[in-house]
């Protein structure tokens, strides 16, 4: 059995308790209009050209390129992603890495030799795996045999998921992860449709349905000024969580850019929504209220 990863990211202090190692996997049913990770929506390989790396005197890729896909523009490159096959060619020939392939198969002993290289980090600091993407639940029966892999080797294993996925998807992952990482990103459902392009009916009912597991389950909300850090979605984040068992612990992610310049090297355009980065205070504001219910909050995390 094989999954298609396009990281793995060594000491993360981010996707959960400790020093970790976290595994991206791609494909993923939304379109979040801010995704930091864009290489991650696509379950297929992916072709990510750096145009400010590209050197005018080179253009050894272009007759390189079996499908005449890759053509002069300028001082650079562009390719024609309707001609592209993704065989990788150019990728390997580009002295100064202007072009890089997006995404690789991998095995779950694969995946187990790089993560087991840092088990006395885990150990040290109550760490372990993170499996992020993308959507790693996408890939069901691969990050089910993974977190077995995980399980077997005693190392903790988080799974980071939007939960817009079938239930039982859902309840035999976190039968195996000691932690889900569950993100709640908008509570009103026309502009979760209207942002994410899908409704979080899915999402909301799979977070009431496994909090009466019992399973450790922490709330990330990325904050996006104007979308949902307003009053309506916070009083609406809170009165759902407070509806459900187990779901007490809450980080609030800051919007960054970072995704844009990615979505702009993988599609040649700017597709994302132009959204701003909450300010400090206002990040202390909701955590102070959403404290003052009794849940355990962090920004960042």
């Amino acid at each position: 059995m094989k999954g298609t990863i396009f990281d793995i990211k060594r000491y993360a202090i981010h996707d959960g308790p400790g020093i970790r190692t976290t595994v991206f996997f791609k494909g993923c049913v939304l379109r979040c209009q801010w995704c930091h990770n864009p290489e991650g929506i696509k379950k297929e390989h992916e072709i990510m050209l750096y145009s400010s790396r590209c050197a005018s005197e080179c253009w050894d890729c272009v007759p390189r390129c079996p499908q005449k896909a890759i053509n002069k523009d300028g001082t650079v490159i562009s390719i024609d992603k309707k001609k592209c096959d993704l065989c990788g060619i150019c990728a390997d020939v580009c002295a100064y890495e202007a072009v890089a392939t997006v995404g690789r198969d991998v095995t779950v002993p694969e995946i187990m030799n790089e993560v087991e290289k840092d088990r006395i980090f885990y150990e040290q600091s109550g760490g372990g795996v993170t499996i992020s993407g993308g959507e790693p639940l996408v890939q069901g029966d691969f990050l089910l045999a993974l977190l077995g892999a995980l399980n077997e080797k005693n190392i903790h294993a988080a799974v980071d998921t939007s939960g817009s996925v079938p239930y039982d998807v859902l309840d035999a992952v976190s039968q195996r992860a000691d932690l889900i990482l569950y993100d709640l990103k908008v509570m009103d459902e026309n502009k979760h449709r209207q942002f994410t392009g899908e409704s979080n009916t899915l999402i909301l009912e799979n977070l009431r349905r496994l909090s009466d597991t019992g399973v450790d389950i922490i709330i990330r909300v990325p904050v996006l000024v104007g979308l949902n850090d307003d009053t309506e979605n916070i009083r609406g984040l809170k009165d759902f969580l407070l509806s459900i068992k187990g779901a007490w612990r809450i980080n609030l992610l800051p919007y960054h850019k970072g995704g844009i310049g990615k979505s702009i090297r993988l599609n040649g355009a700017r597709s994302w929504t132009d959204f701003k980065t909450p300010a400090e205070k206002k990040l202390a504001e909701i955590k102070d209220r959403l404290s003052s219910h009794g849940f355990q909050v962090k920004i960042g995390g």
